[in-house]
């Protein structure tokens, strides 16, 4: 029996630590030990003394960090990344790069965006800043505190160049009008590159950086030692030197203005029109018989059609007197002009004269007999005028020819007015209508419509639309309103008026 409890002893020696083992085991499986961290926090700037540039904009600066601990708690850890002056305490940090992210480590920034976020923050430019950066991690685990690292840098900030440019002057289109100055292209590859195509006349010119109309802006001219250099004029300050157009060109030549901000470069070439591109970017009307006036400062404009770009319209009063088309720049007498062949022409449709200068001043004239509401039409690419007398015509079957566009009621013009007097809902008591400035096709010309569906005739507020492009809206009598009606239309004041009669 001695022998049994012996053998009996000696097993329990072997199996316990065996029990042992495989419990410690068990308990170990419930902790997933492959998110154990265990290294100190650091923080590092991948340069220390930075010196911004704009023409290294996309240029990059990295901060990295490293895991930090959590304490072997295979919890996950989450970081915060700042940024303050060096004198701060993060309680108001200029930037908060990264919020409670977890799997990062590193964080870049360009030139231009940590330039971006000085200068928001009230920072001055080219001046240098003594910084700190600052990442904060925290674990999950609530029993594991949280840890900070810290990394100082300095950076020094510069003005970044305006994200608009216009071009002013005489040789301009629109002269030395800078509240209508002509604005650049902005290159879509190249930062800081515009570009000016188009006309220019005999004079001067040089670039603006808004359409204010103070002279004291900002401005970039020419560099007094080299033509195709500029120089950067703060404040309108330092030498007013202008590029000089000394050569005009043929029509079918244009040219091109290359400005570099960032180099303070430019580049002036002549190059060959497309064909798609009309001579002159904006036309307007001159003359006493028209709106307006003897003024070549703010004169009316043309519309260029959106259709075809060689195509300019107006629509206004022509009053006794003459007037020519003028094609810039604004202010200049002897600038471009578009005028008739012989002098005090008549309103006829034909060809028309382009030509520069003062020498040759050729009008065209209205009278007593031919005043009234027109639409010009000027083609720039064949040289050709149309002259059309503006009718309205009321049309639906809420008026007297119902739906009939061949022949739809016309209104006639009384002072500067357009005047229907007659019955309405004569054979629709609740009939509709609305107003055409043609006879023909539905889709051939322009309309006045109501400003909403159905709209009542105590409504008077109108819209425009070209042919069949809508919204298509009428007024709509209601039950009782039935009878004779006076309709005035004044297209100067764009008003009208229904009145019972």
């Amino acid at each position: 029996m001695k022998n049994i409890r012996n053998k009996i002893k000696a097993l329990a020696i072997l199996v316990l630590p065996l029990i042992l083992f495989t419990v410690s085991s068990c308990d170990d499986d419930l902790v997933d030990h492959s998110f154990d961290q265990d290294n100190e926090l650091s923080l590092s700037v991948s340069q220390q003394d930075i010196l911004l540039e704009e023409i290294f904009f996309n240029s990059t600066v990295s901060l990295n960090w490293s895991s930090g601990t959590n304490q072997n708690t295979g919890s996950a850890i989450k970081y915060t990344l700042q940024m303050d002056l060096a004198s701060g305490d993060f309680s108001a940090p200029i930037a908060t790069f990264l919020s409670d992210v977890q799997n990062t480590y590193s964080y870049d920034i360009t030139y231009g965006n940590l330039n971006q976020i000085l200068l928001d923050y009230g920072s001055n430019t080219n001046e240098t800043y003594d910084l700190k950066a600052r990442v904060v991690a925290d674990v999950l685990d609530t029993s594991v505190q949280d840890q900070i690292a810290l990394a100082d840098f300095s950076v020094t900030t510069f003005k970044p160049v305006t994200e608009h440019l216009y071009i002013v002057g005489d040789a301009t289109p629109n002269g030395w009008n800078i509240g209508s100055a002509t604005e650049l292209e902005a290159s879509n590859n190249t930062r800081g590159v515009f570009v000016y195509e188009g006309p220019l006349s005999l004079g001067n010119f040089k670039f603006a950086v808004n359409q204010d109309g103070c002279w004291c802006q900002d401005f970039y001219t020419k560099d007094p030692t080299d033509d195709s250099k500029m120089v950067y004029n703060e404040g309108g300050s330092g030498d007013d030197l202008q590029w000089t157009i000394d050569a005009e060109l043929g029509p079918d030549e244009a040219y091109k203005v290359t400005a570099d901000l960032l180099h303070l470069t430019i580049q002036i070439e002549i190059v060959e029109t497309a064909s798609n591109t009309p001579p002159f970017p904006n036309l307007w009307i001159v003359g006493d018989a028209s709106e307006s006036g003897w003024n070549i400062d703010s004169p009316e404009v043309f519309v260029q059609s959106s259709a075809d770009p060689f195509i300019f319209s107006y629509e206004g009063q022509l009053n006794p007197g003459n007037f020519k088309i003028f094609a810039g720049p604004l202010g200049d007498w002897c600038g471009e002009w578009y005028r008739p062949f012989n002098d005090n022409e008549t309103l006829t449709n034909g060809s028309v004269d382009q030509n520069s200068g003062c020498d040759l001043d050729n009008k065209w004239i209205v009278t007593d007999a031919t005043k009234g509401r027109y639409k010009i039409i000027l083609n720039t690419q064949n040289n050709t005028i149309q002259f059309k007398p503006i009718s309205l015509y009321l049309i639906g079957d809420g008026g007297p020819n119902g739906w009939n566009i061949a022949n739809p009621t016309a209104m006639q013009y009384v002072n500067g007015e357009y005047v229907f007097t007659g019955p309405l809902g004569a054979d629709n008591p609740t009939g509709e209508f609305k107003i055409s400035k043609f006879v023909g096709n539905w889709c051939d010309g322009d309309w006045i419509n109501a400003a909403t569906a159905n709209q009542s005739i105590n409504n008077t507020s109108f819209i425009y639309t070209v042919g069949c492009d809508g919204p298509d809206n009428k007024w709509k009598l209601q039950s009782g309103q039935a009878g004779n009606y006076e309709i005035r239309v004044n297209l100067t004041t764009e008003t009208m008026t229904i009145t019972a009669q």
